[in-house]
């Protein structure tokens, strides 16, 4: 079972911008290989950072949202901390760079 919850254009709004808790969202698409290969990798990285929401949206099926965001490569990783976006990572990245990079986004969380 898929710790990533799947998300469209219809509950972005109340399950990513409304969310007390930091949201991580992969922009991606189920046909890519590269999306499939992230996906899995944060799958493990919400093992790890279980105060992290980790979501999925499938900018095949939800165009909206993702072009509201400007997503134009893919996968696409989006940290939203109190309904606003923090961080972006483009393309597929070794598991410890994006684990760093959430991490130092949610770090300056607590300023």
């Amino acid at each position: 079972m898929s710790t990533l919850r799947a998300v469209g254009d219809a509950d972005f709004g109340d399950v990513v911008l409304g969310a007390v808790a930091p949201v991580l969202v992969q922009f991606g698409s189920a046909g890519s290989g590269p999306c499939r290969q992230v996906g899995a990798m944060l799958e493990e990285l919400a093992v790890d950072l279980p105060d992290l929401t980790f979501t999925r949206l499938d900018v095949g099926a939800h165009p909206v949202t993702a072009s509201a965001y400007g997503v134009t490569g893919l996968p696409t990783l989006l940290l939203f901390l109190e309904g606003q976006s923090v961080l972006s990572i483009v393309g597929a990245r070794p598991k410890s760079v994006v684990r760093e990079l959430l991490l130092a986004a949610l770090a300056g969380q607590a300023r």
